[in-house]
């Protein structure tokens, strides 16, 4: 994969549009991994945390997801484009995993709004 930056944009839109791109095309597969932050930013002559944020937005679209201690992995059919309340869910729930919010209290509270509706 290759990104070249151009300055007509910031750093991290222009390796998210690079990406969305690779996707759309189809170089990039579905479940195809992504370099890691690191390696990306090394290989760009980048600051790591430009590579996070453009990683962070995208994962937040539903265009790549990330698994922890696997790796970061292209999401062809991009679920978020498709179904902005479930991107917007995804998100809600990324913040709140990352503010501490336990797994079993999440579904607790899911539980409690959703009730017995199927």
């Amino acid at each position: 994969m290759e990104i070249h930056l151009t300055g007509k944009k910031s750093i991290y839109e222009e390796i998210m549009d690079t990406i969305e791109r690779y996707i759309a095309l189809g170089v990039l597969k579905d479940g195809e991994r992504l370099p890691s932050v690191r390696a990306l930013a090394m290989k760009l002559g980048i600051n790591p945390n430009t590579v996070a944020r453009a990683y962070y937005i995208l994962e937040d679209r539903g265009v790549i997801r990330s698994i922890p201690k696997k790796g970061v992995f292209a999401c062809a059919e991009g679920q978020g484009r498709r179904d902005p309340v479930r991107a917007e869910a995804k998100a809600q729930l990324l913040l709140f995993r990352d503010a501490g919010l336990k797994k079993e209290d999440a579904l607790a509270l899911v539980e409690e709004v959703y009730g017995g509706i199927s």
